[in-house]
């Protein structure tokens, strides 16, 4: 069943190629090769069974569009044929290769994540969804208030003063730092940056290729 994937995702590579745009400051995807996850996981947010046998990371950026595209086409896809199931855990790193508003959105899911874990991943889908066309991209439209809003979105969750405070008041800043750090331990230069078990993927929207990295390490793992 997983090789006819394949060919529904064909259009969904082509249209997640064209909104990938935003590599941050450096190099292209093309420029990299592999390299391992350095630093400490523990205590970021995670999808699926922390012990299976495959990991992969994401390094994200709630301001990015290509972020966005990836949540959007490619990232159902793996939920429903290998987090769901068992074989992969999914973890998600805030990357701030956009300024202040980066920021404010990582905040505001590390209080999330702290407080209310059971809806972080809600609130993640949200911010996204919440993000304008890439016409607008560059308009601001993360701001404590308007997170505060998407957080209402949810069915449960945090209350709008109570994350709007966190945020202003930067309660969630050291776990922040620890997102940096990693990011800077991994060299991250773009995003999404999509490693598994440790290897980065070329191209975040080439799905054969994060398939093919998948099933390597579920048969090194069997």
């Amino acid at each position: 069943m997983k090789s006819k994937i394949l060919v529904i995702v064909t259009g969904i590579v082509f249209l997640g190629m064209g909104a990938f745009l935003l590599w941050g400051p450096g190099e292209s995807p093309s420029d990299h090769q592999e390299t391992a996850v350095e630093g400490d996981l523990e205590n970021q947010p995670v999808m699926g069974e922390e012990e299976a046998p495959v990991e992969v990371v994401e390094f994200g950026d709630y301001k990015c569009p290509a972020c966005k595209s990836w949540s959007e086409t490619v990232f159902p896809i793996l939920k429903e044929n290998y987090i769901n199931s068992g074989e992969v855990s999914f973890t998600y790193i805030n990357t701030l290769f956009h300024g202040e508003e980066s920021e404010l959105a990582a905040l505001a899911s590390e209080a999330v994540w702290d407080r209310y874990p059971e809806s972080f991943w809600s609130f993640h889908e949200i911010v996204f969804q919440n993000q304008p066309s890439q016409q607008s991209h560059d308009q601001e439209w993360i701001t404590p208030e308007t997170l505060g809003e998407m957080a209402e979105q949810m069915d449960e969750g945090p209350e709008a003063g109570e994350l709007i405070e966190d945020i202003e008041q930067k309660t969630y800043r050291e776990q922040v730092k620890v997102d940096e750090t990693l990011v800077d331990e991994n060299n991250i230069q773009f995003t999404p940056s999509i490693l598994i078990n440790g290897t980065l993927i070329e191209d975040p929207f080439d799905w054969e290729a994060i398939q093919t990295a998948i099933e390597n390490g579920l048969e090194e793992n069997a």
